[in-house]
């Protein structure tokens, strides 16, 4: 198995203590967990994009060009670029760049992308979104592999013998596709024999189980090998502490103060009580063996090879989250490398011998 750490760079007051940080502090402080996960032994750091309140991740390129700077192992992910958002041309440009400076270490999370003022900051409407998506897609993914590109699309200016620049390292990247509700991201995944990353975020396993059974299901429809399919998966949230109750009692505040925000700010709330949050959602609260046990638990439903956990704090205090980060990397981490194998296909940059294109199997 391997372990991501994600960051969405959310901007807002410290829930315990109400100081929000100057927006470039924060940022630094991004860096700063970047270069942690890799001395860790993470084996991703991921940013998210967003383009909306309370997020500052809207230039995720310029972000994980600055962490390929200061790193030297660690693969770079994007969760999610929000193609649905985006010119497919210009975010090739700007990904084809960040690749060749991190020396082949990207890997993309591609999704739609959701809220209401990122999409009208955009002009993309409900009812296009997920057309502008796999429009967005397809043309990204032929900007990879050719070196001339024609396409009648809908929602830019059509290409013909479009030549892109500068041409990739990677032949081609790596392209996830991340999903949370919608069966529209899985097909488009699992038609193109992509690996897919489940959000598994924000409620109980049942529905993120069901997506991943649809992608199983779609997959071998489009005439995909089995042993070929990749899934990742997120979780709520991580502390892992020596005890159960030293956990619990560690990020009860920061649960307690993030119910309350949710409901002072009208967000849903799937889960009213600490107890229960760490019984049904995807959060990893508690002692190693606690926290081994329900990895093995979802992965018995989902299937993954790949987890993803917070980069950021959220809420914990620094040593608090540092120790909580050391002691998952080497009490829980070791343990799930050796329980659970990794994706089916190398660690490594994805040069040219060693590129596959599966095109659709109706194509």
């Amino acid at each position: 198995m391997k372990f991501l750490a994600i960051t969405l760079i959310v901007h807002r007051p410290d829930v315990l203590t109400g100081v929000q940080k100057p927006t470039h502090a924060r940022f630094r402080e991004v860096l700063g967990n970047a270069v942690l996960a890799e001395e860790l032994g993470f084996d991703g750091f991921g940013v998210g994009e967003r383009h909306e309140r309370p997020f500052i991740s809207s230039a995720p390129a310029v972000v994980l060009s600055h962490i390929a700077a200061l790193t030297r192992r660690i693969r770079l992910f994007t969760a999610v670029t929000t193609l649905s958002l985006l010119d497919p041309v210009r975010a090739y440009e700007d990904y084809a760049t960040l690749d060749h400076l991190a020396d082949g270490r990207l890997d993309l999370i591609i999704g739609k992308g959701n809220g209401t003022a990122q999409r009208e900051l955009f002009h993309v409407t409900p009812e296009d979104q997920w057309d502008r998506n796999a429009e967005s897609y397809e043309v990204f993914r032929r900007l990879w592999r050719q070196d001339k590109v024609t396409a009648d699309t809908r929602f830019r200016p059509p290409l013909k013998d479009a030549e892109v620049w500068p041409r990739p390292y990677q032949r081609p990247v790596r392209v996830w596709h991340g999903s949370a509700t919608s069966e529209e991201s899985v097909d488009l995944a699992a038609r193109y024999g992509d690996p897919l990353f489940s959000a598994n975020v924000t409620n109980p396993i049942e529905p993120y189980a069901e997506l991943i059974r649809h992608y199983r299901e779609r997959w071998e429809h489009y005439g995909h090998d089995p042993a070929d399919l990749a899934v990742g998966a997120g979780s709520a949230g991580l502390y892992v502490a020596p005890t159960s109750q030293q956990a619990l009692e560690g990020y009860r505040p920061v649960f307690e103060s993030d119910l309350a925000f949710r409901r002072r700010t009208g967000l849903p709330v799937v889960f009213e009580t600490l107890e229960d949050f760490v019984a049904r959602s995807s959060a990893l609260i508690g002692s190693p063996q606690q926290v081994i046990d329900k990895v093995h638990r979802y992965h018995e439903q989902l299937g993954h090879t790949v987890l993803h956990v917070h980069a950021d704090a959220g809420g914990l205090g620094d040593v608090q989250h540092r120790d909580s980060l050391e002691l998952f990397q080497s009490a829980v981490a070791p343990v799930l490398r050796k329980d659970i194998p990794d994706p089916p296909f190398p660690w490594a940059p994805v040069l040219p011998r060693a590129a596959r294109d599966p095109a659709p199997a109706d194509s």
